[in-house]
Order: structure tokens, then sequence, then C-alpha cells
């Protein structure tokens, strides 16, 4: 069964984090606009937190702020908030709490370099903390390798206790597998109230969100834990490694999505379709073949092997492209 999505007006915001440079891309370009599967993986947050049923985005952004506000001069949904200076993830939030000025509701948020979130993932946060009443609910992975990731450390009854980033874990909780990838729910009141409290006292001297929780139980507020996500959602990017594996979690779902619409994909490793592109039941794709985003591409074709159908352009039903030549009936964009 899914989760609900709220057609509530004004209860529900989502705060999507977007301002860090992340000196391991060695980039000029802002991270949050490189490229996966087509699109900035920026948008892949939007999307799933617009879908999940959100009233009010606020996205922060920083570094290339300017850049990354033109690149979605299109999206007139979404707030934009300035974080000047990088003091951490709390100090992230905190740059938002003008926006949302007698905002009373759920807020989730989320980082904007993880792409692979997925909608039904942020409605079940939102479900679940709305229906507990809790101040906070945030999502969790188990993994076989939770190496560079939060660790989530729990009571003896089982109840989130903590989550201690892993330069500050002792030994004995770096060999816990359960990990934040960094999705929460909060009740807005409580959030930025938890936010005042707490204190630059770490390793990196910044204000970690996570050091909200213990401010939470410590007033006796309701906090919990849902092992809501798997591995692919727990990725974010920090490193061109990490943006070639996303793009390649993206891509399967892309494929898998089209092959149960109908479409015949030969060779799904040697074949990239980008987000967007439209393709008809019972077309055969083959390998060695590229598909960028926002082509059409009718029923009944047959595209590849080597074929290239470019951004937008469209290819009538029963057409055959191959080696990136007209075959028949392909149409211009």
């Amino acid at each position: 069964m899914e989760p609900e999505v709220s057609n509530a007006v004004s209860d529900r915001a989502t705060i999507i984090l977007a301002a860090g440079k992340s000196t391991r891309m060695n980039s000029d370009l802002p991270k949050v606009l490189h490229d996966v599967c087509g699109r900035p993986m920026l948008s892949y947050a939007v999307d799933a937190a617009r879908d999940a049923g959100v009233d009010r985005l606020i996205v922060v952004v920083g570094h290339g702020k300017d850049e990354v506000i033109s690149r979605f001069g299109d999206v007139d949904d979404v707030q934009w908030v300035e974080q000047v200076e990088q003091y951490g993830t709390g100090h992230a939030v905190q740059c938002a709490r003008d926006a949302l000025d007698g905002f009373s509701g759920s807020v989730l948020v989320i980082a904007g370099d993880m792409p692979l979130v997925r909608r039904e993932t942020l409605a079940a946060l939102l479900q679940t903390r709305e229906s507990r009443g809790d101040s906070l609910t945030l999502a969790t992975a188990v993994l076989a390798d939770p190496t560079g990731y939060g660790r989530i450390v729990r009571d003896d009854a089982g109840k989130l206790s903590a989550i201690v980033e892993e330069r500050e874990c002792t030994q004995e909780q770096r060999e816990i597998c359960e990990v934040n990838p960094s999705y929460y729910c909060f009740d807005s009141k409580r959030l930025f109230e938890s936010l005042d409290k707490i204190k630059p006292d770490n390793a990196k001297g910044e204000y970690y969100l996570t050091d909200a929780i213990a401010c939470l139980r410590e007033s006796g507020d309701g906090v919990s834990a849902i092992h809501a996500i798997g591995a692919d959602e727990a990725v974010g990017i920090n490193s061109r490694l990490d943006l070639a594996e996303v793009g390649r979690a993206m891509q399967d779902r892309i494929q898998v999505a089209l092959m149960a619409e109908g479409v015949t994909i030969i060779d799904p490793d040697n074949t990239w379709i980008e987000f967007g592109a439209t393709i008809g039941k019972d077309t055969v794709v083959y390998p060695f073949t590229f598909i960028a985003t926002d082509a059409t591409i009718g029923t009944r074709c047959r595209i590849g092997p080597f074929a290239h159908v470019g951004a937008g352009e469209v290819i009538d039903d029963g057409s055959a492209v191959a080696g990136g030549s007209m075959v028949h009936g392909v149409c211009g964009s």
C-alpha cells in the first residue's frame, strides 16, 4: 500500500540543502547542477518533494547560487534562500527560518545532491511523523559498508537515541550498519526551537542538524527512525565516481520503467536513455544506442544499433533508425 499524499494547503514544506561546493568534484560548476541522465541532480529532489504532496519548496543555495537559480528560472514554485557562509547542515536549515515564518506543519529536510530520492520515501516520512505526532521522524538505511555515514544509535528499547557522525564515532559505534542518509521530517516549530540550542562542539566546528535529535529527546519530544530506504537511495554525490554510479542507478530505473511499459531494450548495459524520453509500446532499442532527453519515439519502431536520437527529436510510429541515419519515417523536432 503506497503512502498517502496530502491535499492539505500550507501544512507541508521541504527544505532542500544545495549550498555546498564539494571540492572533491574538482569543478567550477555548482555540484547540484551536474547532470544525471539529462538533467541537473537537484531536479530530482525538487520533483520528489513536490510529488510527495509538499506545497512549499525552499532551496538553500550558496556556492554558485546565481547559476543555480538561473538554471531553474522556469520553476515558479521554489523559494530560494542563501547560505552565505557554510557552517554545517544545522546552520543551512536555520537560513530558511524567515522563509517559513508563520508556517505550522511538517518540514521535510533533504539533500539536493541525492537524486535517487523517491517520492514514496518522502510520503512515508510525512505520513509516519504526522500519524505518530512525533517532533521528528527520519528514514534510515542498513548498509553492508556504512563507511562515511552517520550511525544510528538506539537505546535498549530500540528507540532512536542519537545520530553520531562517523568522525565522532567510537570504535563500537563504527560497527553499526544502520545509517542516516539525511532524510528528515520535523514539526516546524520544534525544528527551529531545537536548532537554537545546538552548538558547534565537534571536530569540524559546525552546527550539525543531527544534534537537534538530542535536544528534542532532552525536551521529552517524540523522535523516531524508520528503516524506509534501500541502499540505492542512500547514495549521495560527492565525487565524479559517485556521479557515475548514481547515473548508472538512475539509468537502470529509467530503463526498467520503459520495459514495464512495453519497450524492448536488447542490451541495457550498452544503451543510454535520458530522463524525459518517451518511447512507445513494442519499440525495440538495439545496443549502442543513445536517446536524449525529451525525445519522442513512437510505437513499433526499431532504434539502433549505434543510433543517436537527439534531444526533442520526434520519430514516427513504425520507423527504423540505425547508425544515426534515418532509414524511414523519421520527423525532425
